[in-house]
């Protein structure tokens, strides 16, 4: 038989890693352009590693897990364009959701300034392998500082795109794509063949 809805450990690791980089974004943005003092940017830069390194290893496991739980399918009546438009954007999204936090990590692993990462105030951190022995320190944190700072911004831009896709399929084609991902749905809110029950496709 057919899965309707994904697994309840992808739909937990899903809703998870959204909120931590929510997080993400609001911890970078505020300690990158918010006049705050400098122990309070301190803080706030090591919040911002802990978040990044916990998004890293969720999405590894979020990748693990699709590799043994096969997603469900998308609607039949989806265009062939439309579905590799969503394979597409998925597979970018999960690539800088792995990218962004490795040149994070490459950024402090090669900064002048050697501040250890503490992963929540209670884990030391390591810094990647070979790149705290590069030369020329500074111009390496520069390149990984401006990879990361407009990756990021693009990341934003998928998230957007993904979640709009969302609720154009929820509330104007009227198939159960958004459902199939959220924690709770009601009884008989989807019909078996995935689209709404009470509504026909506009």
């Amino acid at each position: 038989m057919t899965r309707s809805r994904y697994t309840g450990v992808a739909i937990g690791l899903h809703w998870l890693i959204a909120a931590l980089i929510v997080a993400l974004i609001v911890v970078g943005l505020t300690m990158a352009h918010a006049p705050i003092a400098a122990a309070t940017k301190f803080q706030l830069y090591q919040l911002h590693k802990s978040i990044g390194v916990s998004v890293l290893g969720l999405v590894v496991l979020r990748i693990l897990w699709r590799l043994r739980h096969r997603p469900p399918p998308l609607p039949d009546r989806m265009p062939q364009l439309e579905r590799r438009a969503a394979a597409g954007s998925h597979s970018l999204l999960y690539l800088f959701m792995i990218g962004l936090p490795l040149t994070g990590w490459a950024l402090v692993s090669v900064s002048p300034l050697r501040i250890p990462t503490v992963l929540f105030g209670l884990w030391s951190w390591p810094d990647l392998p070979l790149l705290p022995q590069l030369a020329d320190k500074a111009r390496w944190a520069a390149v990984f500082d401006n990879i990361h700072a407009y990756g990021a911004f693009v990341l934003i831009a998928l998230i957007l795109l993904h979640s709009a896709a969302a609720l154009r399929h929820h509330f104007v084609v009227g198939d159960d794509v958004l459902h199939r991902m959220l924690p709770v749905v009601k009884p008989g809110e989807t019909a078996p063949d995935g689209a709404h029950s009470e509504r026909t496709p506009t």
